[in-house]
């Protein structure tokens, strides 16, 4: 399933929005397997920080990526239970834990932007492009990358 669609208006791209630290992330929406809330998260000792653990879901083992750790953010403190976009990579079944879920959005291919040099770095480093919406940036947020880096910390 391609994230991708051609319209009368050109090609469009599918996101799923989420909002982490109070900054707006779009997902593709073909990486975006589900959206839960993380129960009974088990810790697993050693990992990182930003590991915040492991839970079945449906009979799959998840693990869950806490994405404020990973952008160098602190904890959240407004007493809202997180929830977690399931993405995968390789076969392997990942959780984003994240603030608050969105809406999906349908927005034109070719407002996509390359990062911006005034872009903090730390998302930067995660980060596909962007798009300007009204009043706000929406970051596209390259699963690979997340995952990668995580994956090979997690391999190490």
């Amino acid at each position: 399933m391609s994230s991708k669609s051609e319209t009368s208006e050109g090609l469009v791209a599918e996101y799923v929005t989420a909002v982490i630290g109070g900054q707006l992330f779009g997902l593709p929406i073909s990486r975006v397997q589900d959206v839960f809330m993380p129960e009974r998260l088990t810790r697993v000792p050693l990992s990182s920080a930003e590991i915040a653990g492991v839970l079945n879901l449906r009979g799959r083992i998840v693990t869950v990526i806490d994405m404020r750790a990973r952008l160098g953010l602190s904890k959240a403190d407004d007493g809202k239970p997180p929830m977690a976009v399931g993405v995968d990579l390789r076969g392997e079944s990942y959780g984003l834990l994240i603030d608050q879920i969105g809406e999906v959005l349908r927005l034109p291919e070719e407002g996509r932007e390359e990062n911006p040099v005034n872009l903090d770095p730390r998302m930067a480093k995660l980060a596909g492009g962007v798009h300007r919406l009204d009043g706000q940036l929406m970051v596209i947020l390259d699963v690979d990358r997340v995952l990668e880096m995580t994956h090979d910390k997690m391999a190490a």
